[in-house]
């Protein structure tokens, strides 16, 4: 199995690019999560997640050099990540693999981390 910090090795800023674009191209038209997203700040999200992953898997570390550590709950806690949204994240992200086309062994890692960070962020009962 990949190492975690061997994922960007794997796939590059590249890989990391396809995977999150892939996976913000479905957010505008999503009755759960497109509402959490503020419109005119869709292509800052996505760089944040972007610059996030490539960070946790071995990239550069972007992400903390803008802003600081990632605090995961506290950054997602004022939106309703309840069991419902999480699952739909889950399910975006796995319409995103798809269409990135990632190695099996990269994919495999990062599906196991969606899932468990998908499950820590929940905020709310359904």
């Amino acid at each position: 199995m990949l190492e975690e910090d061997k994922v960007f090795e794997a796939i590059g800023e590249e890989g990391f690019a396809r995977l999150v674009a892939a996976f913000y191209r479905q957010i505008p038209g999503d009755d759960i999560l497109g509402p959490m997203y503020p419109k005119e700040d869709m292509a800052g999200a996505e760089q944040r997640l972007r610059d996030f992953l490539i960070f946790r898997f071995g990239g550069p570390p972007r992400y903390i050099e803008e802003r600081g550590h990632p605090r995961l709950r506290m950054r997602h806690n004022p939106f309703p990540v309840d069991a419902n949204a999480r699952d739909r994240w889950v399910q975006l992200m796995d319409n995103a693999f798809r269409e990135a086309a990632l190695p099996r062994e990269a994919e495999e890692v990062l599906r196991g981390f969606f899932a468990h960070v998908a499950t820590f962020l929940i905020n709310r009962q359904s």
